[in-house]
């Protein structure tokens, strides 16, 4: 109770505060003569300032939020993301009209451009509009993680759900909990979210955008239909491997649980692959292992398991007398110890004290919090975070290397102005960690002590890790490219309010080749039930980070000089290859993304066949596997 008092006391002083009155802008004045460059430059630092010193406040506050969700960390949040929300379209109007100022050069202009690309949702300058928007978007992230799916008719939350759609083999339990997680959690967001897309496109409009998504497209240093072509070369060059893999998949599904659950041709359901969104189906590779080289001869989460990691089990309670092993967290911060181990060997310095300090590791026993896992930076300097609710398992395992990818992306580029506190652009920033975890290979489990050599897997082993991988990697793909497909056609009208249901089922098929265990109509709205969408979070970065991610491994690796087949190289411990990677963090957003990915790779396309390259042996045994069936759907 007392912390909840603070919150809304906080809130109270803050409403009143003349510092963060003093921090909320107010648009220039119509100039009757051309803005010079000059003054251009003078905007852009007094917007920077103010942004840099706004968002030291607004940060814990949505920290608090995201780990102590109650009505008091509902208001406090809304209320500072409606001063960044106002301040940053303020910004945003006032960086349209220095744009036009004459001789201004490519940095100031990519700066302006910057701020006035800045906002994820833009609220119109109408009086309320901002603090509308913003209380509607604290509301649907919170719904998202209060909710609760059912198993056997009992409540399950987020966290736990995701889990046993992973370890189940029950259909009926399957389709059990992605209907109720649906049905519980996305439902109820379809009037709120429809009225956030009203508000955003208005704001948007204002800045000179089109619409929402042609704004957050404009942030790719490149013309925004320009970044919707280049997604899809991307993903034609990769398609047919999604095609196999889709293929293969559903032929052992359908030998799994027969043509009244999964049909041997057609769309794949949903709920078989073993994650509620149908986005990564490695948890059900034990169902499409190949006879004799399926067995990869270990899992991760079972050599921590037998190293002595005890998770944290629900309810578990300690107090001052406990030893520390055997306190709530601490397995799981081990697993911390570990991702950190990767990053120094690579020559990059340790995580800051208070990194373990303040990271929620676990989920705590006495609040609701968003368990979705996330990095943060709380003072564009050295305050690092994570918020998790680890368990001891394989995918956490990765997860929290990806994590830590943020943390060191953010530390690295801390030094340059506040518009450059960022990755050259997003996939970039998702892309760090997840191209480290790719290194998680047998080599590297040797080396740190967590695989016995002896039982390193064998060449005979390839195309069972290759199939593990492309389970998630491969499997990724049109899932990461959908969910903004869809919310552009949100923003543009072409998916309108009336269809939001048919327009996500229509892509999950068309992109994924999945449908739905049951019917759906328009008083569902299934794209609620994914973090992303309440969250308000673009998620073509995902799409970009799983391509990118295999251009930065096959650099490290050619870097390091790594000989045997890329998919089982390791560069831990390359001091090398971490100094040319660091050097390309450090330029954060200061340079367009062609010059980074130009600085660790040395080309400055993205593309896809880095991926095809590491998969080709994998595709070609697919091509085998489905001679005969009818692939397709």
């Amino acid at each position: 109770m007392k912390i909840a008092i603070s919150f809304a006391a906080m809130a109270v002083a803050l409403v009143a505060s003349p510092v963060m009155a003093q921090q909320t802008p107010t648009a220039a004045p119509v100039a009757s003569t051309p803005p010079t460059t000059a003054e251009a430059e003078a905007f852009l630092a007094k917007a920077e300032k103010a942004m840099f010193d706004q968002s030291l406040i607004s940060n814990p506050a949505d920290w608090i939020n995201a780990t102590y969700i109650s009505e008091d960390s509902d208001a406090v949040a809304a209320y500072f993301g409606s001063i960044r929300t106002t301040m940053n379209v303020d910004y945003a109007l006032e960086a349209a009209k220095y744009a036009t100022a004459p001789g201004l050069s490519a940095e100031t202009r990519r700066r302006l451009d910057l701020l006035r690309t800045a906002l994820t949702l833009p609220a119109p300058t109408t009086p309320g509009a901002a603090q509308e928007l913003n209380t509607i978007s604290t509301r649907l992230q919170s719904t998202y993680g209060k909710g609760k799916g059912t198993l056997h008719g009992q409540p399950i939350n987020g966290s736990d759900i995701e889990e046993k759609m992973g370890t189940s083999r029950n259909p009926e339990e399957l389709k059990e909990m992605w209907v109720s997680w649906h049905d519980n959690v996305g439902a109820p967001m379809r009037g709120d979210y429809t009225k956030l897309v009203s508000i955003a496109n208005a704001g948007a409009k204002e800045l000179g955008f089109a619409d929402t998504g042609a704004m957050w497209r404009s942030k790719y240093d490149m013309p925004a239909d320009d970044f919707a072509k280049l997604t899809d070369k991307i993903w034609a060059e990769v398609k047919p491997l999604y095609d196999e893999l889709h293929c293969y998949t559903r032929t052992k599904l359908n030998e799994k649980y027969g043509e009244a659950v999964q049909p041997a041709s057609g769309p794949i359901r949903a709920d078989l692959l073993g994650n509620m969104w149908a986005q990564e189906w490695g948890n059900i590779y034990d169902l499409v292992a190949p006879k004799g080289a399926g067995d990869l001869g270990y899992d991760v989460g079972d050599l921590l398991k037998a190293k002595g990691y005890v998770e944290t089990r629900p309810g578990q309670v300690d107090g001052p007398d406990t030893p520390e092993k055997q306190r709530r967290g601490y397995w799981e911060k081990q697993m911390f110890n570990i991702g950190e181990g990767f990053y120094s060997s690579l020559g990059l310095a340790p995580l800051p004290a208070t990194f373990w300090d303040r990271t929620q590791f676990i989920k705590p026993l006495d609040r609701e919090v968003v368990c979705h896992a996330s990095a943060w930076d709380l003072d564009n300097k050295d305050d690092l975070r994570v918020k998790m609710c680890t368990k001891v398992n394989s995918d956490d395992f990765v997860t929290l290397h990806h994590e830590l990818g943020h943390n060191y992306y953010q530390r690295a580029y801390n030094k340059h102005p506040y518009l450059y506190l960022d990755g050259a652009n997003d996939g970039f920033h998702e892309a760090i960690g997840d191209f480290v975890a790719l290194s998680i290979t047998p080599d590297y489990l040797v080396k740190i002590g967590l695989l016995d050599a002896a039982k390193v897997p064998g060449a005979d082993k390839d195309m069972g890790l290759l199939l593990r991988q492309a389970m998630d990697k491969v499997a990724f793909l049109p899932f990461g490219l959908l969910i903004d497909k869809w919310r552009w056609g949100v923003f543009d009208g072409s998916i309108p309010a009336s269809q939001y249901e048919k327009g996500w089922t229509d892509l999950r098929l068309q992109y994924q080749g999945i449908i739905p265990p049951v019917s759906r109509d328009e008083t569902k709205f299934d794209a609620g039930g994914k973090y992303h969408i309440p969250g308000n979070t673009p998620y073509t970065r995902y799409f970009l980070a799983r391509i990118l991610q295999f251009q930065f491994y096959e650099a490290a690796c050619k870097q390091a000089g790594w000989k045997g087949p890329l998919h089982r190289c390791s560069f831990y411990g390359n001091k090398d290859v971490g100094a040319k990677l660091n050097a390309m963090l450090e330029m954060g957003a200061s340079k367009p993304w062609p010059d980074a990915l130009q600085a660790f790779t040395g080309t400055r396309q993205i593309s896809g066949k880095a991926m095809t390259a590491y998969f080709a042996p994998l595709q070609k045994w697919l091509v085998q596997q489905n001679k005969g069936k009818s692939c397709g759907w």
